[in-house]
């Protein structure tokens, strides 16, 4: 002790700038010090408290720090202004905080620079005062992480998944959209697994998993949709891997159910529907949340009843209806005789396998009968036809094995292809505000349908387009208005393709024929037709505006319409009753009107008239070589414009995805002709009052379905058009 005095004067600086700290600062920290205080009153001096406070002992005491009571108001204030005191200033603020939580040992450790130790008084201060603040500082360098929602067994797992979308999302997505809905779905559920818990799977899990593997009971192919193994699954890593896998085969599902696995482009020019893509949040959101997860991925297949119908018949193809599998057994063949004249009566043969036949071939009168009758005879000769056999009407065993074959490969193929085809469709066929009514054509069995509240409502035969170049294009567009005594406005590609070579050969066809002809201001020609009797159009036009510029119509050739086959138009749609159509589509849209044949007929004439529907009714152009008809009966028409062929071909190529993507197709860029026509033909301005060599330069689709904006009236024309709304 005697060998610190000799240094007395040095630590009364410290003390006294120690002092003047505290009493800066005591009117915040004596009721917190004052405890202490009254068990440091029997100490000493407040010098020697102050000496063993700011020099590092061998065996520091566990004291108490001091307080503003240890000290007396000495003469300090000449070492009050030393800037010493005024630099731990913030950390002595912050010890008096603490100091209820500090230990006099937190002071009395702090080392001293060995080289400082006989140094100025401003070193040993500056290191002792941030000794004091450290253990309040020391939780703030550890931030806190947020609770888990994820069950702890199942962290592991959510940790990989987090890496593996992080890194190796591509691997398993390789769509943007898709990828991009996965991680967000993903992270909004801090990457917990969707198909497992606690490494078992979920009953969402299981659904999802079923509803894949049956995925040709829809005319899928369940390979397409991979399903991992999850009992191999031992692992978080694997784990995580085989639920990335089983999400990307759930939204390929989702997506080719609800949209087909072929995009429509990919088939022909001739063909536009409405786009229709799944939304992989929603699908995300829908499945995962379903109590029967099945179902609900079941459900982007199409709803249509002629859908459903398909896919029932697809099952019964295959074997695989409600019931087990008919099989019909070997036998001696069996042969129906019919009568010839009184002496010699029908033959029937009895065979206990006739009950089958009938059960197999959809004969639903007389189910039990053992009679190999006409009916059977006749259902068996049908099937023979279509299995490419010799129509006999007879049962050999050629017949039998074709029958019993899993099989009918051609006509399961042709459900297939059909059912594709309705992915194309819109899910909502009709307009909800009319009853859901709409008009369905389907061009392989030449027949147009009116439909209101799920039931049809009146049916007529149609001509549709030759195949090639003037097939009938396959779309959906809406039926605006209908139009009566319509002006036949000659489509371009007859124009070019037909009328002009023929004027090369005949200057003046075109007027024997009765048809107008116009050049367009921008040389184009225009070829028109006037109202009337023998108009090619007949009397009535029924008008929804499409990019193939096609439309339905009456015709003055009736004649046509008594063959079985009708491909004969140039794409355009006759229609056998048109009057009992228009009157038909207008009771639907103005019901109060009471519309009859005869209203129709009645306003025949010269002019054009125009009666617009309040309501658009959408109009479904199809292409079903297979569907069933009203009596439950699977019926088949011939691929007239080879579409089932083309589709076979490409799915059983391997493409896959790829037949996803749209494909662009150009459009007929018909140009004005080539050099002069023929001297003798006569323009239609000619003979105007006006003397104008050109038409109003009104486009062929403004012509025909009308413009935004009334077009200049035409020189020299003198039938008007009427519109009636109401």
């Amino acid at each position: 002790m005697r060998d610190r005095l000799k240094n007395r004067s040095g630590f009364d600086r410290v003390l006294m700038a120690v002092a003047a700290t505290f009493v800066a600062v005591s009117a915040v920290s004596v009721s917190a010090f004052s405890a202490l205080a009254q068990t440091d009153l029997a100490r000493g001096s407040a010098a020697e408290l102050a000496i063993e406070a700011a020099i590092p002992l061998p065996e520091p005491a566990n004291l108490p720090p001091p307080t503003v009571n240890d000290f007396k108001p000495v003469a300090a204030t000449p070492v009050a202004t030393t800037p010493v005191a005024t630099a731990p200033a913030p950390d002595t603020t912050n010890t008096s905080v603490q100091a209820p939580e500090t230990k006099p040992s937190d002071f009395v450790t702090a080392p001293v620079d060995e080289p400082n130790k006989g140094g100025a008084a401003k070193n040993d201060t500056a290191t002792t005062t941030p000794a004091a603040a450290t253990p309040g500082a020391e939780p703030a360098s550890e931030p806190t992480k947020a609770a888990s929602n994820v069950p702890p067994a199942d962290q592991p797992v959510a940790d990989s998944l987090r890496e593996m979308l992080g890194a190796k999302s591509l691997r398993y997505f390789d769509r943007k959209t898709e990828r991009s809905a996965v991680e967000k779905f993903y992270t909004a559920r801090e990457f917990a697994p969707l198909w497992t818990q606690s490494g078992a799977l979920t009953q969402g899990g299981k659904g999802v998993i079923a509803r894949l593997k049956d995925a040709g009971s829809d005319g899928l192919i369940s390979s397409d949709y991979p399903v991992p193994d999850f009992a191999a699954a031992n692992t978080p890593d694997l784990l995580a891997e085989a639920d990335l896998k089983l999400t990307a085969s759930m939204l390929d599902y989702a997506r080719q159910a609800q949209s087909g696995r072929m995009h429509w482009s990919q088939v022909s020019a001739d063909i536009q529907y409405p786009e229709h893509p799944t939304d992989p949040s929603e699908v995300l959101e829908s499945i995962t949340t379903a109590k029967d997860a099945s179902a609900a991925l079941a459900g982007y297949n199409p709803p249509q009843k002629l859908y459903r119908e398909l896919k029932a018949k697809l099952a019964e193809l295959r074997g695989q209806g409600d019931g087990p599998a008919v099989q019909i057994a070997e036998g001696p063949a069996l042969r129906y005789t019919p009568a010839r004249g009184k002496r010699q009566p029908a033959t029937e043969m009895q065979d206990e396998r006739v009950p089958q036949l009938r059960a197999k071939l959809g004969i639903a009168e007389n189910a039990n009968d053992t009679s190999y009758d006409a009916k059977v005879a006749e259902a068996v000769r049908k099937f023979q036809e279509g299995a490419e056999l010799k129509p006999t009407g007879v049962l050999d065993d050629k017949t039998v094995k074709a029958i019993n074959s899993p099989k009918r490969d051609r006509q399961i193929d042709t459900v297939i292809v059909n059912m594709e085809r309705w992915r194309w469709l819109p899910r909502q066929l009709g307009a909800t505000s009319i009853g859901n009514a709409y008009v369905i054509l389907n061009i392989p069995d030449y027949t147009l349908k009116v439909m209101q509240n799920g039931a049809q409502i009146w049916a007529t035969k149609v001509v549709t387009g030759q195949p090639g170049i003037h097939a009938t294009p396959l779309l959906t567009e809406t039926m605006k208005f209908i139009t009566v005594n319509p002006t036949w406005n000659v489509p371009p590609s007859i124009i070019y393709n037909e009328y002009l070579p023929a004027l090369q050969q005949d200057p003046t066809v075109l007027q024997r024929m009765g048809l107008r002809l116009e050049r367009d201001r921008d040389g184009g020609i225009h070829i028109s037709q006037p109202p009337g009797e023998a108009n090619a159009l007949g009397r009535i036009r029924f008008n929804f505006p499409n990019k193939f510029l096609v439309y339905q119509h009456d015709t003055p050739d009736k004649n046509l319409f008594a063959r079985d086959e009708r491909a004969f138009s140039h794409g355009c749609m006759r229609v056998q009753n048109p009057d009992q159509y228009a009157a038909t589509l207008l009771n639907i849209t103005e019901p109060n009107e009471h519309y009859t044949p005869e209203k129709i007929r009645s306003l025949y004439g010269q002019g054009e008239i125009d009666l617009k529907f309040p309501t658009p009714i959408p109009v479904n152009i199809t292409y079903q070589t297979a569907f069933v008809d009203d009596a439950g009966k699977l019926q088949f028409r011939r691929d007239v414009y080879g579409r089932d062929a083309t589709m076979l071909a490409m799915l059983r190529n391997g493409r896959s995805k790829d037949l996803e993507n749209v494909v662009a197709h150009s459009q007929p860029n018909y140009v004005r002709p080539a050099g002069n026509l023929p001297t003798g033909v006569s323009f239609a301005s000619d003979n105007s009052s006006s003397g104008s060599l050109f038409s109003s330069g009104a486009s062929f689709f403004e012509r025909l379905f009308g413009a935004s904006t009334p077009p200049p009236s035409v020189p020299g024309r003198r039938l008007q058009r009427r519109i009636i709304t109401r």
